[in-house]
């Protein structure tokens, strides 16, 4: 059986980083803490989710790790008790480090509800940790065909492209999760990895 190389070390260091935000998101922030660190609520009580994503888009925004891991959290919840029962168990199997187990659990939450974003995003992850890139790829699009501005996704789409060689479009993902979320240390890194990279290229 042909097995898919590793990626190069700053790539699997920024996706990994990525999947431990997703991991920490999942705890549930209790409705306090949401007044504590002044999250927006719709008058109905919901989170805001755009309104987050405007706030986590501002360089000079110093609660961007309790935003984003907000932002994370309301993505996480599909509207559905039992499809959220099988993503937390999915959730869980990533913690305990059995990529396989969450990757059955991710699997049939997709299959009660194939709209739900994260499940697609939360399997992505799970086939990276069992090194399998063509089919983490092809979660990533299909998380974001459902959720445009999943800056996570966005950056694991641009990390994959830039092991395969497709720098252009690697530097696109890259910018567009920049864009969104500007506070990442890794995807900044990625970018100007890139712009030397294509620099160089051009020349």
């Amino acid at each position: 059986m042909k097995h898919e190389p590793r990626l190069h070390n700053p790539v699997v260091a920024a996706i990994l980083a990525l999947i431990g935000a997703v991991m920490v998101a999942a705890a549930p922030l209790p409705g306090q803490a949401q007044q504590q660190f002044g999250l927006h609520t719709a008058s109905n009580g919901a989170v805001d989710v755009d309104s987050l994503l405007d706030e986590l888009a501002r360089p000079d925004q110093q609660r961007w790790r309790r935003i984003e891991r907000q932002i994370m959290r309301e993505w996480s919840r599909s509207g559905s008790a039992a499809v959220d029962y099988l993503f937390q168990r999915g959730q869980q199997a990533m913690r305990a480090g059995q990529p396989r187990a969450a990757i059955d659990h991710f699997s049939a939450a997709i299959d009660h509800d194939p709209d739900f974003a994260e499940a697609w995003h939360a399997r992505a992850s799970a086939w990276f940790m069992d090194n399998r890139y063509g089919l983490s790829m092809a979660d990533l699009e299909q998380a974001l065909a459902r959720n445009p501005r999943h800056f996570g996704a966005l950056a694991g789409l641009g990390a994959i492209l830039e092991q395969v060689g497709d720098l252009e479009r690697a530097r696109e993902a890259y910018a567009a999760s920049h864009s969104l979320n500007p506070h990442r240390q890794s995807v900044r890194e990625a970018l100007e990895r890139l712009d030397l990279a294509l620099t160089g290229r051009a020349l």
